[in-house]
């Protein structure tokens, strides 16, 4: 971030500055503990916290301004709604800076695949920032713009749309010179009222494309090849008929492998699903400017970057745990179950459920499928954390598992204390459930045993 006057923030922000300091902001901060000299720290008020509450904290800690929605003490700058103002200072700050700069902004979405493609992005573009985990909403796309400075060439955005008009709202902050659809699927299904309905909010993100701009457009998927002309120009990627085309696509060891224009890339991410994110990741790479050959080598080597994204860790008693609980839908549960397999190289699977949340009214649907596809797909043992995903484990039971092969638990402390008994060497635990049940702790206890 390049520095910021205390007045210059106030004026980009539309609030009034109580403070006769002539303070400099050279970051900013939502957590008063990761306030250092130089931070701007944001107020937020949640249902549990509330960060007025924590300014004192922040300026020991070196914060030379707060923004809030209410006056405190020490310089501060006062507004109406803190969310707000901080889109305001993200999309002032970005305009000057792409005044400034040569500057590519990125933005991405999709039902799945967004956190895996920025972080394969993040590690093949050159002078890059890109998020922090999934900093993809109101609050999280703001840091990040913030975070850019002038050396900055390529800034990735992960943008996430849980309501009609999120990606508006945050493309107007950041307009895009590159917008990435990667797919339509279940995710957030609960708050649209059809398919058609999500597919049309995830194409907003087209609109928010600056002239002379493009949409990369996944073909394999009907309703995002339908988005085509949407954007000022539309590249598509696919592994079928697309601009960008993969081909001879394969899974070994649990890895995706196929070529692009003569180039073969060997994926180091585990499931065949990331094939789509690394073709689509090779489709942006070439916009920036990159040759088809040396993008192949950038995408191959990517590893896992943020937590809980299909990370597999083997113990030192042989077991070895895939972590991909940071969140779930049918569509990445499917693919999780297949990377499972993948990896297990033949020796015996668990999968750890837990419940997909924000899933509407196809809740007991989808759950009750996941039960089927563990059961068909010959997983070993299927573990069912939760009331809101047992359809899961009545559908397994009906499918055909029984004894211990299918077993339902009511919370993370139980699955633990079975898994405990259980689990052995050359065993593959699978943990995934949406971030809200929390089974990542369940992921981070299993590694830590016997590690």
């Amino acid at each position: 971030m390049r520095s910021l006057t205390a007045q210059w923030v106030a004026n980009a922000v539309g609030g009034v500055l109580v403070a006769d300091v002539d303070a400099v902001v050279t970051s900013v901060v939502k957590d008063s503990r990761d306030a250092v000299e130089g931070s701007l720290y944001v107020a937020f008020v949640g249902e549990q916290v509330d960060g007025h509450d924590f300014v004192g904290k922040a300026t020991a800690a070196g914060a030379t301004l707060a923004l809030v929605s209410r006056t405190v003490e020490g310089p501060h700058i006062v507004v109406d709604d803190v969310t707000a103002a901080l889109g305001a200072l993200a999309r002032v700050y970005l305009a000057a800076l792409r005044h400034e700069s040569d500057l590519t902004v990125i933005g991405i979405t999709g039902s799945n695949g967004k956190t895996s493609t920025k972080d394969i992005l993040a590690q093949v573009l050159p002078h890059v920032v890109a998020p922090v985990g999934s900093y993809n909403n109101e609050i999280g796309l703001p840091l990040t713009v913030l975070a850019a400075g002038p050396d900055t060439r390529h800034l990735v955005l992960e943008m996430g749309a849980s309501a009609p008009g999120d990606l508006a709202y945050l493309t107007a902050i950041a307009p895009l010179d590159i917008a990435v659809v990667l797919m339509v699927g279940s995710a957030h299904a609960g708050g649209y009222s059809s398919m058609e309905a999500l597919a049309e909010e995830k194409a907003t993100l087209l609109d928010g494309v600056v002239p002379g701009g493009v949409g990369i457009l996944n073909a394999d998927d009907e309703l995002v090849a339908a988005m085509a002309g949407r954007a000022p120009r539309t590249v598509t990627f696919g592994f079928g008929e697309a601009d960008v085309a993969g081909v001879d696509r394969r899974v070994e060891s649990g890895r995706a492998r196929f070529s692009v224009r003569g180039a073969e890339v060997a994926l180091s991410l585990i499931g065949d699903h990331h094939a789509s994110n690394a073709l689509a990741s090779v489709a942006v790479a070439l916009e920036c400017g990159m040759s088809a050959a040396d993008a192949a080598v950038a995408v191959s080597a990517a590893v896992p970057v943020s937590p809980h994204r299909m990370s597999l860790i083997e113990r030192a008693d042989g077991v070895r745990i895939l972590d991909d609980a940071y969140n779930a839908s049918p569509e990445s549960m499917r693919a999780a179950f297949r990377a499972l397999k993948g990896v297990a190289d033949g020796g015996r699977t668990w999968a750890v459920i837990g419940e997909m949340l924000e899933m509407g009214e196809a809740s007991i649907a989808a759950h009750d499928f996941l039960g089927e596809d563990a059961v068909r797909l010959g997983i070993h043992h299927l573990v069912v954390v939760g009331t809101g995903a047992r359809p899961a484990f009545i559908s397994a039971v009906r499918e055909g598992s029984w004894g211990d092969e299918a077993a339902f638990v009511a919370t993370i402390d139980d699955a633990r204390q079975l898994l405990a008994g259980r689990v052995a060497v050359g065993d593959t635990v699978l943990v995934k459930g949406s971030h809200g049940t929390g089974l990542w702790r369940l992921a981070d206890q299993l590694i830590e045993e016997n590690s």
